[in-house]
């Protein structure tokens, strides 16, 4: 349905774009500004760079692996730092008064302006022989946006079960751990599975932005990036690395899916994060 969309306005829309109080509505159609389609899928088999060389699908295949990992290591953080404040929020009243209010005020800082501080404070850390990359800064940076979503949905999860379901398990002496283990956990799949996705994509979108931000090498950012450069001359090359940042998106998108097929037992309806 895009690609048609895609072939369409191409076809059908102005050269020069869509202007409207000299503000530019639409993108021009020109062969450098909106390639084909098909265009941008035959550059993907011919050489990255010059005449000879692996191809380009090649090139941003092993970017977009570079990229997996480290968005992956950071939606795991972000996922364990999410589901503990949740936890820790929902034991006890005066922390979700206190520390729910600086999980929401955190998403308002600039990404791309804490980026370069983190890789920062990062290489200032020193423990034996160890020695911090700039892998670990966009991983932490893909983890803080990873555990907002999770933080939230979870504890939304956690205080969804009835007032009756509760009072049922307060009347047979259980504690807050049974409780929790029986009734609170199973009732917040339908809402945790929705926040695991949407730290999935938040994941992704940390980890290109930051490797853009401190400029990492080896990943899909970066190459976004470079190949922006050529778009004069080459204009289907710099779709190349945005196809790969898409893929990324898709295979977080799956293995999320798969932790559903798991809670099936668990999952009802799901509730949008």
């Amino acid at each position: 349905m895009l690609a048609a969309l895609w072939e369409f306005y191409k076809v059908t829309g102005p050269e020069n774009g869509v202007v409207l109080a000299d503000r530019a509505i639409l993108p021009r159609t020109g062969d450098r500004a909106m390639p084909h389609l098909w265009d941008m899928g035959s550059r993907l088999f011919e050489p990255a760079t010059g005449r000879r060389g692996d191809p380009l699908w090649v090139a941003v295949l092993q970017a977009s692996w570079f990229s997996l990992r480290i968005a992956a290591a950071g939606w795991l953080i972000g996922v364990v730092v999410g589901l503990l404040l949740a936890l820790g929020m929902q034991r006890i009243r005066l922390a979700e008064a206190s520390v729910l209010p600086w999980v929401v005020l955190s998403q308002t800082v600039p990404l791309i302006a804490i980026a370069p501080l983190v890789r920062r404070w990062g290489s200032q850390i020193s423990i034996g022989s160890f020695e911090w990359d700039s892998r670990y800064s966009v991983a932490i940076i893909a983890a803080y946006l990873a555990f907002f979503p999770v933080a939230v949905g979870m504890l939304r999860g956690l205080k969804s079960p009835d007032a009756t379901h509760l009072d049922l398990m307060r009347s047979y002496g259980t504690g807050w751990w049974t409780t929790l283990l029986r009734l609170r956990l199973p009732a917040s799949v339908p809402y945790l599975l929705p926040a695991l996705r949407l730290a999935a994509a938040s994941a992704v979108i940390g980890t290109v932005v930051a490797e853009v931000s401190i400029g990492l090498r080896g990943g899909i950012g970066r190459l976004i990036l470079d190949y922006a450069q050529s778009a004069g001359g080459d204009p289907a090359k710099p779709w190349a690395p945005i196809f790969g940042a898409v893929l990324i998106g898709l295979i977080a998108a799956g293995f999320v899916s798969l932790i559903g097929l798991t809670l099936r037992p668990y999952r009802r309806s799901e509730v949008p994060a």
